[in-house]
Parts: structure tokens; C-alpha cells; sequence
């Protein structure tokens, strides 16, 4: 999916009891501060952001983790020139993370941000 006005990509991977989501950020987007009642496990692959969860605030870079437990407020912004691509998994499973899913467009693969041509 993509959400032009917030310059994101998304993919998501849903199961019965919880979401894995690979976002990418483009250069200068806002990761919004907010807050969800489940718990959050995300894993930089590459770019930097510099991120808040709770009263804590760093710079992170690839292969960089955090958590965020239910109703903590995270967010931040992403940091230089290139795409910050993570991996979200988010526990439970809800209708919520769908819900936004569902305002995104569908983009080709082929056309995905944070991904190689194959040509």
C-alpha cells in the first residue's frame, strides 16, 4: 500500500494472532508520534531515524531494534537522504491495523520503495 500525503510504503503480512508490517519511510517523512493498546517490536534495515518511544529519544541506524509497549507514544522522523526501511510486528492481531491498510492504494511491486529493480 501507499500513503502519498505521509510519503510511506507499506506491505503487511497478517496471521491469526499478530501483524508483520515492512514499512518505508522516503527522506524527510514523519514517523507521527502515537500510541496503540498492543505492544510493538520493530527492527531497522536500513536508513536512520531519530526515534522516540516513551521519554527516550536516539538516533538509530540498521540492524537497530526497539519495542514499544501497549500505549506508550513512539514515533520521530527519518534522518539524511536515503528511505528508513523497517520491519513492525505488532501483537495482537487487530482490526485497527487493517482499517488503515485498507486507506493506502495498492502499488505494483515492481514500483515499491526500498526495493532493487530487477531489470
Amino acid at each position: 500500500m501507499r500513503w502519498d500525503a505521509d510519503q510511506v510504503d507499506a506491505q503487511i503480512v497478517t496471521g491469526e494472532h499478530m501483524h508483520l508490517i515492512r514499512a518505508v519511510y522516503e527522506p524527510g517523512a514523519a514517523y507521527e508520534m502515537h500510541s496503540h493498546p498492543y505492544e510493538q517490536f520493530s527492527l531497522l534495515l536500513s536508513g536512520r531515524l531519530l526515534l522516540t518511544v516513551g521519554d527516550e529519544t536516539r538516533e538509530i541506524g540498521p540492524g537497530d531494534g526497539w519495542y514499544a509497549p501497549a500505549d506508550v507514544p513512539h514515533g520521530g522522523a527519518v534522518l539524511g537522504d536515503e528511505p528508513a526501511v523497517f520491519i513492525d510486528v505488532y501483537s495482537p492481531a487487530t482490526a485497527w491495523i487493517l482499517d488503515v491498510f485498507a486507506q493506502g492504494r495498492p502499488i505494483p511491486a515492481g514500483e515499491r520503495a526500498g526495493t532493487e529493480s530487477q531489470d
